[in-house]
């Protein structure tokens, strides 16, 4: 073939495309960027880099601010940039070109004419690339050439040939990609070899900074709050936050109206209806309308959907072309927020009625494939509670109203749910919302009804199930619930339901004070276990840590230590994680009540202080479990004679979790309460608040010790040591605080003989902490002061003193009475448990001096144990250590704090707020 018809090489320059046409100079154009455009930095200063690579891609979803990140940046260049809108009419071969050195020209670039200009619309001769490659790689500085709209060449050919001029073209060309797709370029060898600069959606998302800016040039200034929410709605989509922003602009209340807004009813409905839904064939524009019920989706879900068998090309490829549908993970995909929004609005006028059927196929769908979060939204949406409920209790994740991340979102999801959903699972679901609020008789009302459809499912009545005596305890002769509910091989699905019902049956029992009960349900989930799929109980620890939980609390109530011990350690052990976090931190603030109740100060405030931290780092929901640990930090304040600290804890615990507000919390708050009254001589107060009636089935024999004990102090403060040893008197048995209790009652009321032996006959076997002991010995003490035998009241003054200070005890020296005050002063020695002022007295002549060194997480434990004047073998076994080690702590803590000595390291600590 001749020259001329090649390329008509020897022609100047013509002013007309290979059709004919004349060229339409608005594609060489850079295009202009509005009055409220934001310039980038982070993006123009990544645009910079395309001058060191040849091939750079701005790659996004329309309206992502590619070509007007692109303009701006070429707008700023010191040279020309070649600038080409491309046109889906000219997408043959001869037109591209043709066009591609009419944009060099246009630069001023000078192109020798003997390149020509293609002459057939179809084809660009090989002649014509070799010599433009070939002039390009001849420049001293590279010419850019920005190609804009590139998605709407589709022409194999055509990117054949840019790929070989690129290439040929060497230094002397700098290509810049804005597009919708992934170009027909080999990318891959760009990529390997650092010769390709990307900029992708997620980078030009805008950021919460960088969308306050652009909201602040459209006149509107939000909290921060505001703008995070926009953002996190729009994904920093650039069209969506500008035609949000001139949309609120003409709001009278723009704040509300960019939290409000309804999308489908927006321009921004209209931008992605135009430039998204309808760019797409009929078919899989039906299959964006169906999708769009789902938060996410994967290829057989799709089909599911929409019965097709073809979803998973589809979604590839609307996921390359930037469709507003991305990839998560695997093969799972999600659209874009307000994308759809706007789909759900266009598929209800489109077909009335789909979207509860679409919902129904998900809700099914996603139960087969082991996805209950979502299988129960799209169940509640499409309106079928028994199937929602009955997947919730299949699942045994009943404990999910309870515990975890998701308990709000499902009470909330539940409470959608009307009378019309029947059965089982239905009522064990409402029986769980309302003990979940502390709604004990609806809840017991719901869980009843459960109990009869089971019982009906099983072939059995209900009569003699322990459900027949109410509220309150078992009727005398009702049978064990696990023996006979069913036969062996009955169906899963009734073994979750049966499992789920012993669960909220202990639960029942422990808000009502029922432990004979709570034993009976923990029997029947015991005889379950083997009968429900082991996967469904690793896959929900919170089950059975919640079962334990609330065994342990109904123990406790009871006064069986040790066996609410067994319980509530196996529920503190549970596996870590969200959903059993509320177990735990609720099981280790009573085993610190029991080693309170016992007198173990310093083990209660250990363990107290570890259940408040369960919760918190999951961020779950407020109030949690830890009302208990804070009650018993409160209480351990008051025999420290802490009492503002006490106060705090107390008002701290002022909003428990409603499902664990039973009996224990509330004689623990009387109880902690009334001490705290009777320290500040509030003996009115006290009596009020001790005396309190907690209701319960039964009695707890504890609360009842802990309340006499508050009263007889209180009698005896007031001057009434007759009525103080008769309400101890009345107990029937009584626990060894009671009977030191009893025995100073006596010896203030001038039975020195009698409280001796009151003491002489306490249980040896009776285990008691320092609260209890110290106690003992200063009532010792007291009898043998009174009876002239100072010597002996000097040595047990001495030895409380050493007793009490590896808890911190100070109470029981304030609350002796004037007699000790001799012995401590001579006893008592620098910075010793009674005489707090005197610790602190010490003069300042300033401010303290600064930490040198922040203290680690082990110096801060070993000092907190030195606070509570513990030795250093003491510590050292309590935190399992050499005692080299802790003296290695020590010594750092000491360098730290700048202090020379124990007593200095703990005041400069406590000056610091580390204590």
């Amino acid at each position: 073939m001749s020259e001329p018809e090649e390329s008509d090489a020897g022609w100047p320059a013509p002013d007309a495309d290979p059709q004919g046409d004349p060229f339409l100079r608005t594609r060489f154009v850079v295009p202009a960027r509005p009055v409220a455009f934001l310039r980038r930095e982070r993006l123009v200063s990544h645009l910079d880099r395309a001058l060191r690579t040849p091939l750079t891609m701005v790659n996004g979803p329309a309206g992502a601010g590619k070509t007007l990140l692109a303009a701006d940046w070429a707008a700023a260049r010191e040279t020309p940039v070649a600038w080409l809108t491309t046109d889906a009419t000219g997408q043959k071969p001869g037109v591209f070109w043709a066009y591609l050195l009419k944009a060099l020209r246009t630069t001023g670039m000078p192109l020798p004419a003997g390149i020509g200009c293609p002459a057939d619309a179809g084809r660009a001769p090989p002649t014509l690339l070799a010599r433009l490659a070939a002039e390009l790689s001849a420049l001293d500085r590279p010419v850019v050439v920005v190609l804009d709209e590139y998605d709407r060449v589709t022409d194999p050919e055509i990117a054949e040939q840019l790929e070989f001029v690129l290439h040929h073209a060497g230094d002397g060309l700098r290509l810049v990609l804005v597009t919708r797709t992934e170009p027909l370029l080999p990318l891959h060898r760009y990529r390997a070899a650092g010769a390709l600069t990307e900029i992708r959606g997620a980078e030009l998302a805008f950021t919460c900074e960088e969308a306050a800016a652009l909201l602040e040039l459209h006149g509107l200034r939000l909290p921060e709050p505001a703008t995070q929410g926009l953002v996190e709605r729009t994904r920093g989509w650039a069209a969506g936050l500008r035609l949000c922003a001139l949309a609120a602009r003409e709001s009278p209340d723009p704040q509300t109206y960019l939290k409000e807004f309804e999308a489908d009813r927006t321009s921004v409905a209209d931008f992605l209806l135009a430039e998204v839904l309808r760019r797409q064939p009929a078919a899989t524009q039906d299959l964006l309308l169906r999708v769009s019920v789902l938060d996410r989706f994967r290829p057989d879900l799709v089909n599911a959907l929409t019965g097709r068998t073809d979803a998973e090309p589809i979604l590839a490829g609307l996921c390359r072309a930037n469709a507003f549908v991305e990839h998560l993970e695997q093969d799972w995909y999600r659209l874009h927020p307000l994308f759809g929004e706007i789909l759900r609005a266009h598929l209800r006028v489109r077909a009335p009625g789909l979207e509860t059927e679409l919902h129904r196929r998900a809700a099914r769908w996603l139960r087969g494939s082991g996805s209950l979060t979502e299988t129960l939204g799209h169940g509640a949406a499409a309106g079928d509670w028994q199937f929602t409920a009955g997947a919730l209790v299949d699942d045994l994740a009943i404990g999910w109203l309870f515990a975890g991340l998701r308990s709000d979102e499902l009470y909330e999801l539940f409470s959608r749910m009307g009378p019309e959903a029947a059965g089982p699972a239905a009522e064990l679901v409402r029986a769980a919302r309302e003990l979940s609020r502390h709604e004990v008789d609806r809840g017991l009302g719901h869980l009843r009804r459960a109990e009869e459809g089971l019982a009906a499912a099983d072939g059995r009545t209900t009569a003699g199930t322990p459900s027949a005596a109410g509220p309150g305890e078992l009727l005398p002769g009702t049978p064990d619930p696990a023996a006979g509910w069913g036969p062996p091989g009955a169906e899963p699905a009734q073994a979750q339901a049966r499992l789920s019902w012993a669960l909220l049956e202990a639960l029942a029992a422990r808000l009502t004070g029922a432990p004979a009960r709570a034993e009976l349900a923990a029997t029947a989930a015991e005889a379950l276990r083997g009968e429900v799929p082991a996967h469904l109980l690793d896959r929900h620890p919170e089950l059975i840590a919640l079962l334990l939980a609330h065994l342990g609390s109904a123990r406790l109530w009871a006064g069986r230590f040790e066996d609410a011990h067994t319980a509530l350690t196996g529920a503190a052990g549970a596996v870590a994680g969200a959903s059993t976090a509320l177990a735990r931190e609720d099981s280790l603030g009573r085993l610190a009540l029991i080693d309170y109740l016992d007198g173990r100060l310093a083990g209660a405030e250990r363990t107290a202080r570890a259940a408040l931290t369960e919760t918190e780092r999951y961020g779950l929901p407020q109030p949690s479990g830890a009302g208990m640990g804070r009650l018993v930090l409160a209480a351990v304040a008051v025999e420290r004679d802490d009492l503002d600290r006490a106060q705090a804890f107390l008002e701290e615990a002022a909003e428990p979790h409603p499902a664990l507000l039973d009996p224990v919390m509330e004689a623990g708050r009387a109880i902690a309460t009334a001490r705290l009254h009777l320290a500040r001589g509030d003996i009115g107060a006290a009596l009020a608040a001790a005396e309190r009636t907690v209701p319960a089935a039964v009695a707890s024999p504890w609360a009842e010790g802990q309340t006499a004990l508050v009263v007889s102090a209180a009698h005896l403060a007031d001057g009434r040591p007759e009525t103080a040893a008769k309400v101890l008197q009345a107990l029937p048995d009584a626990a060894p605080a009671c009977t030191v209790a009893f025995a100073r009652a006596e010896l203030a009321a001038g039975r020195p003989l009698a409280a001796i032996d009151l003491l002489d006959r306490m249980r040896p076997e009776a285990r008691s902490g320092p609260a209890v002991t110290v106690r003992a010995l200063l009532v010792r003490a007291q009898a043998a002061e009174e009876g002239g035998d100072r010597a002996a009241a000097r040595g047990l003054v001495a030895l409380a003193l050493r007793e009490a200070r590896r808890d911190g005890l100070r109470r029981p020296f304030t609350e002796a009475g004037p007699w000790i005050r001799p012995f401590l002063d001579a006893s008592t020695p620098r910075g010793g448990p009674v005489d707090a002022h005197r610790r602190d007295a010490r003069p300042s002549d300033g401010p303290p001096p600064p930490l040198v060194e922040e203290l680690t997480g082990r110096e801060l434990d070993v000092l907190r144990r030195l606070a509570l004047t513990m030795s250093t073998q003491e510590i050292a076994a309590d935190l399992y250590l050499s005692v080299n080690t802790v003296k290695t702590h020590l010594k750092s803590a000491y360098r730290k704090l700048s202090a020379g000595r124990r007593n200095e390291a703990v005041r400069r600590a406590r000056e610091l707020g580390l204590l």
